[in-house]
């Protein structure tokens, strides 16, 4: 990470700053970029998501991380807060981000937004579904893992 990002101390030094990331999912990019503005000097560090929390694991198709590994999975804005070591966090409203989004485009009556709002589109989720992804996530060799681009529910036979 570091390497990918460098912090300006110039911009930095005895500032108050926002940062500003797409979305925050296991949160340890976000708790480091923060470490490094601390460490550039910053006074105090907030954090915005254009992104709502990320609390739940996309089953349809996306790599995403288990719930286990979801910084926002079972916490709340200022136990998250916390972890990351920013001063204030603000993250997007899911109902803002979907009423937005019906404003620009009318004719969206609905959209997939799991990963936000635990909503499964197809009604046929289960813990045991969460339990079996997860198990295979855990038990997957780093080599295994680089390979497969993701882990998703197999489609069930009706």
């Amino acid at each position: 990470m570091r390497q990918k990002l460098n912090a300006i101390g110039l911009e930095f030094k005895g500032r108050n700053v926002l940062l500003v990331d797409d979305s925050i999912v296991r949160g340890t990019t976000s708790k480091e970029i923060v470490q490094m503005a601390r460490e550039a000097g910053a006074n105090k560090v907030y954090l915005a998501s254009a992104a709502p929390p990320v609390r739940f694991p996309n089953v349809y198709g996306i790599d995403m991380p288990t719930k286990a590994e979801l910084v926002a999975h079972g916490r709340t804005l200022e136990d998250i807060r916390k972890i990351i070591g920013c001063d204030a966090l603000i993250y997007q409203d899911v109902d803002a981000m979907k009423q937005v989004v019906r404003k620009l485009n009318p004719a969206i009556q609905g959209f997939e937004a799991s990963c936000f709002d635990g909503v499964y589109i197809t009604g046929d989720v289960s813990a045991a579904d969460f339990a079996a992804i997860e198990s295979q996530r855990l038990t997957q060799t780093d080599e295994e893992a680089a390979s497969n681009s993701r882990l998703a529910l197999q489609n069930k036979p009706d």
